[in-house]
């Protein structure tokens, strides 16, 4: 007699198919239905009113244990699939919720800096914890790019510095920043809901309003930020790089150190291009495929 539980159905599709394939797994029976990133592909910054999808999805749909899935195998529609393989496991009864937070757990980044889920204790109570629960769409520490904002962040913050994070998202690095100790953080994004994660993440790390402000990119309040960052990091994409340079070198302060992220080996040539006439860049780090990019600006503010 087989275990108690359920059977798993396992599909690669796109996104552009996700919806109809949903559709089609429930009308043949699913009881439940979940997507996982297929590609290790960030989603770092969705659009305004945007539900984000990763381009390459593997998708799992769980049927009763006493359901045949034969007809099931034979008959979901190809065109909703990007790899004819079709998998299928037992899944034991379980405890999902905590089967899933299991899965997360303390990371440490740099020599100070933690990043617990609100369900564990800190490993070092006395290290500087940054509580926050993994999500869909916002950075919570695990992808290569966040990991390295977060180390770069460790080494470089000092007391009572002021710090922008372009392309905010969670709020993971501003909020990383003003617990290594800078006095004020800016977060900027254009998603409302960056900007609700952002306040909600500062609220459960006891950051003071004062010291945080969150907002979207035409924001009057900007104004008051020019040339005013010791840190400007940037955790974005290629392309958003590129365009946002003028918007994001306006925030840092001479002699102040810039950080980006978000994009490829590949595109590293590009990106340094539309930042050098203020400032040098150079890879600071490399994470498989992921590159950090770091420089100075001039003591002096050039033009």
């Amino acid at each position: 007699m087989s275990e108690a539980g359920w059977q798993a159905l396992k599909l690669r599709t796109r996104g552009p198919m996700v919806e109809a394939l949903e559709d089609w797994l429930f009308d043949a029976g699913a009881v439940a239905v979940t997507l996982e990133d297929a590609a290790d592909q960030p989603l770092l910054e969705p659009g305004p009113g945007e539900t984000p999808l990763w381009d390459d999805i593997t998708l799992v749909a769980l049927f009763p244990e006493a359901q045949p899935l034969a007809t099931v195998l034979e008959a979901v529609p190809e065109t909703l699939l990007a790899d004819p393989e079709r998998a299928v496991t037992h899944v034991a009864d379980r405890d999902w919720e905590r089967a899933w937070m299991d899965d997360f757990h303390p990371l440490q980044m740099g020599e100070r800096l933690w990043v617990c889920p609100s369900w564990t204790s800190p490993p070092d109570p006395d290290a500087v914890n940054l509580i926050l629960d993994p999500g869909l769409a916002f950075g919570s520490g695990t992808h290569p790019t966040t990991a390295m904002c977060l180390g770069a962040l460790d080494r470089a913050v000092l007391p009572g510095m002021s710090v922008v994070d372009y392309g905010c998202g969670s709020g993971i690095l501003a909020i990383a920043a003003l617990k290594l100790g800078a006095a004020a953080a800016l977060g900027i994004d254009n998603d409302p809901q960056a900007i609700t994660a952002s306040d909600d993440n500062a609220r459960r790390n006891d950051i003071p309003e004062s010291s945080f402000e969150v907002v979207m990119p035409e924001a009057a309040s900007l104004v008051d930020w020019a040339g005013r960052a010791d840190i400007v990091v940037a955790n974005i994409l290629a392309n958003p790089l590129i365009e946002l340079a003028p918007k994001i070198l306006a925030m840092l302060k001479p002699g102040g150190q810039l950080l980006l992220a978000g994009l490829l080996a590949d595109q590293v040539a590009s990106v340094v291009a539309a930042y050098e006439y203020r400032l040098p860049l150079k890879v600071q780090e490399q994470q498989g495929d992921w590159v950090l990019l770091g420089g100075t600006s001039p003591e002096i503010a050039t033009p």
